[in-house]
């Protein structure tokens, strides 16, 4: 392998790490603060993918108008599903269970109506960017660029507000102790309606970036929600950075996969590593003592 190769490799592990990134911290936030797993996660990538096809391609917005009114029409979603469907369930002693079911029940329900409304045909959305960036014999175009500087620029935002912001602190306290905020005032509720919002942003923020890339379809969210998932377990459940850290681990994984086993056998190298780090480390990788 030269040099030139290895860099591409690593540069392609990282873009593809980037969305890994987006989608996984998005689940690990709404695990970390409400102790729930959305399985309706990536339905709302599909929907952002149909959103930015309709704004940017249908319509003919400009391109960050669209992904804008893409994602706020996300965030309403995520923020709607949490307080109708998650909401009223977790007032039930068995709640977690009741809260599984909704939500792959939701899953299904929105793939259906996403076929009934769009038919089952692939359909492709233009690049954002065109044009390769040449940097000594390593050859990139700039629409994979922007998608890691893009959702490097997001996830670091989304860092911003959690560490940084009073809201942030608000949603680490109610991550914490929901009783105990919502003793000192803190509207748990409200709280956990915002985080589903922000899951959601991230969640569509990667579906916008990906849809050059990928076709959109109904089963767009599928298998980014199982990788979603693996991030979020090895990563440490509901820890945020770790999902991070965790989405470029497997981007890299799975890079280096393709070019020494086969592309079709990216997925199985990629979970057979996280089978191991469950055997070894339970907890995940990059999960803090108390996990």
């Amino acid at each position: 392998m030269s040099a030139t190769q290895f860099i591409e490799l690593i540069i392609n592990g990282l873009i593809t790490g980037s969305i890994y990134a987006l989608v996984g911290s998005g689940i690990a936030l709404v695990y970390g603060t409400t102790r729930v797993l959305n399985f309706a996660h990536g339905e709302l990538m599909m929907l952002a993918g149909y959103g930015v096809l309709l704004f940017a391609v249908t319509l003919g917005w400009p391109v960050l108008l669209a992904a804008l009114a893409t994602i706020l029409i996300v965030m309403l979603l995520g923020a709607v599903i949490q307080r109708v469907t998650i909401a009223p369930l977790l007032k039930r002693e068995d709640w977690a269970f009741n809260v599984v079911a909704a939500t792959i029940g939701l899953s299904i329900f929105l793939q259906s109506a996403a076929q009934l409304i769009w038919g089952e045909q692939f359909q492709g959305v233009p690049y954002f960017f065109n044009g390769v960036a040449v940097i000594g014999e390593v050859r990139m175009p700039w629409q994979r660029i922007a998608i890691f500087l893009v959702a490097l620029g997001v996830m670091g935002l989304c860092a911003l507000v959690l560490y940084r912001t009073r809201l942030g602190r608000i949603i680490r306290a109610t991550a914490q102790d929901a009783e105990a905020a919502l003793a000192v005032g803190i509207p748990s509720g409200l709280v956990h309606t915002a985080v589903f919002a922000i899951s959601a942003a991230l969640a569509g923020t990667g579906a916008i970036l990906l849809s050059p890339l990928v076709t959109v379809s109904p089963w767009m969210g599928a298998s980014y929600l199982l990788k979603g998932f693996a991030v979020v377990i090895l990563g440490g459940l509901g820890s945020f950075g770790g999902a991070v850290a965790a989405g470029f681990l497997l981007g890299l994984i799975e890079s280096f996969s393709v070019a020494f086993v086969s592309t079709e056998w990216s997925n199985v190298v990629a979970f057979l590593f996280l089978i191991a780090v469950i055997w070894a480390r339970p907890e995940g990788l990059f999960a803090g003592r108390g996990a």
